[in-house]
C-alpha cells in the first residue's frame, strides 16, 4: 500500500516545478516521504542482517531516524528554529504516546494481555528518564539565569551549555551501544537463527541511498512550502512541527510498531517506540545542534514553550507508568492515545 504513495514524488516535483499553492505542495511531499521512510527502514534492517548483530544493530540505530534528521535539516536551514525544536518534541511525545498507545490497542484488542522483559525495558526507561533531564535542563538554566542576567547574556551561556549537554548525550548513547551490543550482550534477547535475507547488500546499499536522496529532495520541497502552508490553513508552523512533521518523520516505525503489537511481539514493540523515542533524545537532537553550528544557525536545546517541556515530562512519566509492570492491555493503549490527544489539542491552540 504504501508502494503507490511513491508516486506522489514525481507529482510533488510536478507541482513544485508549477508554482502551485504550497499547501498542495506540502501535502504532497509528506505523503512522498511516509513510504521513503519505510523504504529506508526496510533497506537499514536488510543490511543488519547481513552484517551480524553488533554492526547490524549499530547500523539500525544510525539510520532508524535518518529521514526525521534530513527533514529537520532542510527546516533548520529555512531558520525555522522553533519549528525544528516543535518537530523533536512531537517525535517524542509521538513515538512513546500516539507509536506505543497504537500499538497497544491494536495488539491487545482480542487479547487479555500482553507482555514484555522488564529488564530491556528497564534500560530503556532509565535513558528515558536521562533524556527529559538533559532536554530539561537548558531550558530551567535560561529561567533561572536571566533574572541574574541580561537576556543577551543568558542565551549565550544557555548556547554553550546546549552544545555540552549534546555532547553528553552523543556519548551516553555510544556507551549504551556497547553495553547492549558488546559488554552486557547475554543479558538481552539474541536470535541465533541466520535471518532470512530479501535483498542482496549492493541492492540495499542502492536502495538506501536512492531512498536518501529522493528524501532529501522532498525535505527540502515540504520546508519551503512550510510557511506559505501555514498561511494559507491557518494553522501555526509550531503545530505543523510538533505534530504534522514528527508523525511524517516517524510513519515507518508506526506502522512497525502496529504490525509486530499484532504478532505479540511486545519486547520488539517497545524496542521500536521508546528505542526510537531515545534515538530522538540522544542522537537526533544532538546532532542538529552541532549541525546547526556549521550551518552557521546555531540551535540550542531551549525548549521556551512550557507545554513542550510538559509534554517530554508527561509522555516519560506516562511510559513509565505502562511499563512497571512488565504487560500492556488495549486499555492502557487508549489512555496513552489519549494523553497524546490532549496535547495535541494544546498544540493545536498555540498562537506563535
Amino acid at each position: 500500500m504504501l508502494r503507490w504513495l511513491l508516486l506522489l514524488i514525481p507529482v510533488s516535483a510536478g507541482l513544485a516545478w508549477a508554482h502551485v499553492a504550497p499547501g498542495w505542495i506540502f501535502l504532497a511531499g509528506i505523503g512522498a516521504i511516509i513510504p521513503l521512510a519505510d523504504t529506508m527502514r526496510k533497506a537499514t534492517e536488510e543490511i543488519a542482517k547481513l552484517t551480524g548483530s553488533g554492526l547490524g544493530g549499530l547500523i539500525t540505530v544510525t539510520f532508524g531516524n535518518m529521514a526525521e534528521l534530513i527533514l529537520a535539516i532542510f527546516v533548520l536551514r529555512e531558520g525555522s528554529i522553533a519549528v525544528v525544536k516543535a518537530q523533536i518534541t512531537g517525535s517524542l511525545i509521538g513515538n512513546s504516546l500516539f507509536g506505543l498507545g497504537l500499538a497497544a490497542l491494536v495488539g491487545g484488542w482480542k487479547r487479555v494481555k500482553q507482555t514484555f522483559s522488564c529488564e530491556h525495558v528497564g534500560l530503556l526507561s532509565s535513558l528515558l528518564t536521562l533524556s527529559v533531564i538533559a532536554l530539561t535542563l537548558p531550558a530551567m538554566f535560561i529561567f533561572t539565569e536571566r533574572t541574574a542576567l541580561p537576556a543577551h547574556e543568558a542565551d549565550r551561556l544557555g548556547e554553550k551549555l546546549s552544545m555540552a549537554v549534546a555532547i553528553v548525550l552523543l556519548l551516553v548513547y555510544v556507551a549504551s551501544l556497547v553495553y547492549t551490543l558488546v559488554t552486557h550482550r547475554a543479558m538481552f534477547p539474541q536470535d541465533d537463527q541466520t535471518p532470512e535475507v530479501d535483498w542482496p547488500l549492493k541492492k540495499s546499499l542502492g536502495i538506501l541511498v536512492a531512498a536518501t536522496l529522493a528524501t532529501a529532495f522532498e525535505a527540502e520541497l515540504v520546508s519551503g512550502a512550510l510557511t506559505g502552508t501555514a498561511q494559507g490553513i491557518g494553522l501555526s508552523e509550531f503545530f505543523l512541527g510538533v505534530i504534522v512533521l514528527a508523525i511524517v518523520g516517524n510513519a515507518s516505525e508506526y506502522f512497525a510498531a502496529v504490525y509486530f503489537a499484532k504478532k505479540d511481539r511486545m519486547d520488539l514493540v517497545l524496542s521500536i517506540t521508546v528505542g526510537s523515542t531515545i534515538q530522538i533524545a540522544l542522537v537526533t537532537a544532538p546532532l542538529l545542534v552541532l549541525i546547526s553550528y556549521f550551518m552557521g544557525k546555531p540551535m540550542n536545546l531551549v525548549f521556551a514553550n512550557p507545554l513542550e517541556l510538559i509534554a517530554i515530562i508527561g509522555s516519560a512519566f506516562a511510559i513509565k507508568a505502562i511499563a512497571q509492570d512488565g504487560e500492556t492491555n488495549w486499555f492502557e493503549g487508549v489512555l496513552l492515545l489519549a494523553v497524546y490527544a490532549l496535547l495535541a489539542f494544546a498544540f493545536f491552540f498555540v498562537k506563535l
